[in-house]
């Protein structure tokens, strides 16, 4: 999850930008380094953990690749600071709930018992969302007014460190057979290159 560490840099300093600088002229670039990250080759069938673990790595991707294209947030008047601050949480949002459509499509690994962490990881990705999408609301209704952009964009990233702060391979690492089954599966190990 390598690409996560260049994008949420990028994205804490824009957001800090964004809560310090309503009225600055200067506006926020997207993160450097975004990369599209391809969605997966084929497992063999003879292999069902690495195809669930490459479902499940896939099911992700789709947040991760949401993450790093994350567009910018203008800081330079307190209008566009909400209108790009809200377009960034729908883009996370959008990527939240393909990723969950994924997990919850893929249901339980073929590992008796081992449905635990990707339960978890759904738990916390609903959560977040509705989150972030609490935020893109409140972002949106205070459009133009400076002290309450800020208190919500406090709130966007608090929802973004929240994020930031999972590990989205939880629902492969809490069990053996599934941690083997990730370094056999495609989509998995693409997730663990570095960014650029």
């Amino acid at each position: 999850m390598r690409q996560r560490s260049t994008v949420f840099a990028a994205l804490a300093a824009t957001i800090s930008l964004g809560l310090a600088g309503c009225g600055q002229p200067a506006a926020v670039q997207p993160p450097p380094g975004k990369q599209e990250l391809p969605v997966t080759t084929a497992v063999p069938q003879a292999d069902p953990a690495a195809r669930w673990a490459g479902g499940y790595c896939d099911a992700v991707t789709h947040l991760v690749r949401a993450l790093a294209a994350l567009p910018a947030v203008d800081p330079s008047t307190p209008q566009k600071a909400s209108r790009t601050s809200s377009d960034l949480l729908s883009s996370v949002v959008d990527g939240l709930d393909q990723s969950l459509s994924g997990l919850k499509a893929l249901g339980a690994p073929p590992v008796p018992s081992a449905d635990g962490g990707r339960k978890d990881v759904i738990g916390q990705f609903t959560e977040i969302r509705a989150a972030a999408d609490t935020a893109r609301r409140r972002i949106e209704a205070a459009r133009g007014n400076a002290t309450a952009t800020k208190e919500a964009l406090g709130q966007a990233r608090a929802t973004l460190d929240r994020l930031d702060a999972l590990d989205y391979l939880k629902g492969l690492k809490d069990v053996p057979a599934l941690t083997a089954a990730e370094q056999r599966a495609p989509a998995c190990r693409q997730l663990d290159q570095p960014a650029g």
